[in-house]
C-alpha cells in the first residue's frame, strides 16, 4: 500500500546524506508543487508536477498537501528526557540572578534532580519521559537523543538507561541513548571525585557496553564541573569501549572543552555558548557537529548565544535541539528551538531546517537513514499548515504541526496524537 503526499506547495527536502557546511546550509533543496510516495516504511520517490500519478490505486492513502510546507521528521539530537521530578523552584533564584553554578553548589540544580530520579522505578521513569516524548511528537520530532545522567550512581544510571531502551521499544519515536553519567560529581564523592570517575570507568561503562544500553558518552565539561582532563579520560575510555563520543562543552565558561572535541574527534560538540575562536576552529577542521541548544541561553537569561552564524560561515556543521531538562530548558518543542536560532542566533530558515534535520541525524550517526526526504530513507515527515519555509519560522508560538508520518504511518493527525 502507498501513501501519497500530493501538491504539496512547499517541499523542503534537506536532500544529501552529509554535513552540511557554509553555503549549503543556505539551500534546503527545496520543491515547488512537490510529491512524496511512500511505500511501507520507506520514501519511495519524490518530484514535482503530476508523477505521482502511476502509484494511484484503490488502497493509496492520498494527503493533499495544498498550502502545506512538508520537511523531514525533526531530529532533536540533545535531550534530557528521562528523569523524575521538577524545579519550578529555581525560578526566582534565576530571577536574582543567581547562576546556575552557583544553585549547583547549594545543593540544586542537576543535584536536586537527581534525589527524585534515584526515588523513582524504571516504570516511573519510563510513564514521565513518554509523556514527554508525545509532546515532541506532537511538536514534530521523529528521532531523539536521551541521555542519563540524573542518577549519578550505578543503578540510577542503568535505570535511566533501561527506560531508554524500553521507549525505543514502545514509543513511535526512534531513542539513541546516551550514557551522561559524567553530569555532575554526586554528593557521596565530594571529597573523592578520582573514585567516582574509577567508578564510572571500572563498573558502569562496561555494564552498559556489555548490555547494549548505550551508543554514546558524553561528559559535562565546565568551569566547577569536570575539567578537560578528566573529560578526555573519562570520554576516551569510554570510546575505548566502543561507545562514540559527545560532549557537553563551554556552555559558561571557555574552558577548551570544543578544543578538546577538536582534539578527540567527538561526533559532537554541544552548548558551545563560551566557544573560543580556537576551539570553534578545531570544530571546523576535525567536522565535529556542533549542536546549539538557544532555547537554554534564554531560559538561563545568559547574555549571549552560542555564535551560530559564525560557526555556518567558519565550516562547523550546526545542528540545534532543545536540550529539554528539568532545568535549564523545560520545552519539549524544536519549534520554539526554530524562534531562538532565528532571533538569538541570526540563522537563516534554510540553515535552521537543515540544522534540525539532516545536521542533526549527523550529530547521531544517523544520516544515512533519516533527516532528509529521499528515496530509500526512512518514511519520517512533517506536514506544517504553513504555506513556506519562512512563514513557519516567522509566525511563532504556536504549533504549527497538521501531521507527523513515522516510518511511513500517520502517528499525529490534525494536531493530534493518532498512534494508540
Amino acid at each position: 500500500m502507498y501513501t501519497i503526499i500530493k501538491n504539496i506547495d512547499s517541499l523542503v527536502t534537506c536532500a544529501g546524506s552529509y554535513r552540511k557546511i557554509k553555503d549549503e546550509m543556505k539551500d534546503a533543496k527545496v520543491i515547488e508543487n512537490g510529491y512524496v510516495v511512500i511505500e511501507g516504511e520507506k520514501i519511495l520517490e519524490v518530484g514535482n508536477g503530476e508523477g505521482y500519478s502511476k502509484y494511484l490505486k484503490e488502497q493509496c492513502n492520498v494527503i493533499d498537501g495544498k498550502g502545506k510546507t512538508v520537511t523531514p521528521g525533526l531530529v532533536n539530537p540533545h535531550t534530557h528526557v528521562v528523569y523524575a521530578g521538577s524545579r519550578e523552584k529555581e525560578l526566582p533564584l534565576k530571577l536574582q540572578k543567581v547562576s546556575y553554578i552557583e544553585i549547583l553548589k547549594n545543593g540544586g540544580g542537576i543535584l536536586s534532580t537527581v534525589r527524585a530520579t534515584r526515588e523513582a522505578t524504571v516504570e516511573e521513569l519510563y510513564e514521565e519521559a513518554k509523556k514527554r516524548m508525545d509532546l515532541m511528537l506532537l511538536h514534530g520530532t521523529t528521532t531523539v537523543e536521551s541521555k542519563s545522567g540524573y542518577a549519578l550512581d550505578f543503578h540510577g544510571e542503568i535505570k535511566m538507561l533501561e527506560a531508554n531502551k524500553k521507549l525505543n521499544q514502545n514509543h513511535p519515536m526512534d531513542v539513541v541513548s546516551t550514557y551522561l553519567g559524567a553530569h555532575a560529581i554526586p554528593q557521596e564523592y565530594k571529597e573523592d571525585r578520582e573514585g567516582y570517575i574509577k567508578l564510572m570507568k571500572e563498573e558502569i561503562i562496561p555494564y552498559v557496553v556489555d548490555n547494549n544500553l548505550a551508543e554514546f558518552i558524553d561528559c559535562f565539561c565546565e568551569e566547577g564541573v569536570y575539567t578537560v582532563e578528566e573529560a578526555e579520560d573519562i570520554l576516551t575510555y569510554g570510546n575505548s569501549k566502543g561507545l562514540k563520543i559527545k560532549i557537553h562543552a563551554d556552555e559558561v565558561e571557555s574552558i577548551g572543552g570544543a578544543e578538546l572535541a577538536g582534539k578527540i574527534k567527538a561526533t559532537s560538540a554541544e552548548h558551545l555558548v563560551a566557544a573560543s575562536d580556537e576551539g570553534i576552529k578545531a570544530l571546523a577542521d576535525n567536522g565535529v557537529v556542533a549542536v546549539l541548544l538557544p532555547c537554554t541561553s534564554f531560559y538561563l537569561m545568559l547574555k549571549n548565544f552560542a555564535r551560530g552564524r559564525e560557526m555556518i560561515e567558519k565550516g562547523v556543521p550546526v545542528a540545534l535541539a532543545t536540550d529539554c531538562n528539568p532545568g535549564t530548558s523545560p520545552t519539549e518543542s524544536m519549534q520554539q528551538v526554530m524562534t531562538f536560532a532565528c532571533f538569538g542566533m541570526g540563522m537563516l530558515p534554510a540553515e535552521i531546517i537543515n540544522a534540525m534535520t539532516i545536521n542533526a541525524a549527523c550529530a547521531i550517526n544517523k544520516e544515512k537513514t533519516i533527516g532528509s526526504i529521499e528515496e530509500g530513507k526512512k518514511a519520517d515527515i512533517c506536514i506544517f499548515n504553513s504555506k513556506n519555509l519562512e512563514y513557519l519560522i516567522y509566525h511563532f508560538g504556536v504549533n504549527s504541526i497538521d501531521k507527523v508520518i513515522k516510518d511511513g504511518k500517520i502517528v499525529v493527525e490534525d494536531g493530534k496524537i493518532s498512534y494508540m
